[in-house]
C-alpha cells in the first residue's frame, strides 16, 4: 500500500488545485451578464440556431464516438500486454492476435458500411 501513497497525494493535489481554480475564478471573475455571453460560442462564427429543448444529433456522431471507446479500449488493452510480454509465452500472443482479429473485423465492418466517411 505504501506504493500507492504518492499517486493518492497527487490525485488528491490534482483534485484540489481543479476545484480551487474554480472556486477562485467564480469569486474573482467578473459578474457582467448579457445576451451575448448567454449564448453558445461556436469559434467566431454566428451559432445555428436550435431548437428548444435541443436537437437531434447526426447518427454519425454517435458512430464516432462507439469507434473511439472501441479502439480506446484496443489501447487500454495492448499496454498492459506489452509490459508482461516476456511473462505470459505463447499464450499471450496467440490471446492477443485473437484479440486484434477481433477488433479488426469490427474495424472492417464499421469501414464496409461508411462508418469512416466525413460528410
Amino acid at each position: 500500500m505504501d506504493l500507492y501513497i504518492p499517486i493518492i497525494v497527487l490525485g488528491a493535489l490534482a483534485f484540489l488545485f481543479a476545484a480551487g481554480s474554480v472556486a477562485m475564478a467564480s469569486m474573482t471573475g467578473p459578474k457582467r451578464w448579457n445576451r451575448a455571453r448567454l449564448d453558445a460560442y461556436e469559434c467566431g462564427i454566428e451559432p445555428t440556431p436550435q431548437p428548444v429543448g435541443g436537437g437531434r444529433f447526426p447518427i454519425k456522431y454517435y458512430l464516432t464516438a462507439m469507434l473511439f471507446i472501441v479502439f480506446d479500449i484496443e489501447i487500454i488493452f495492448l499496454y498492459p500486454w506489452a509490459v508482461a510480454f516476456d511473462h505470459l509465452g505463447i499464450f499471450g500472443l496467440v490471446e492477443m492476435v485473437l484479440f486484434i482479429l477481433t477488433v479488426l473485423v469490427a474495424y472492417a465492418y464499421i469501414w464496409r458500411r461508411g462508418g469512416l466517411e466525413w460528410d
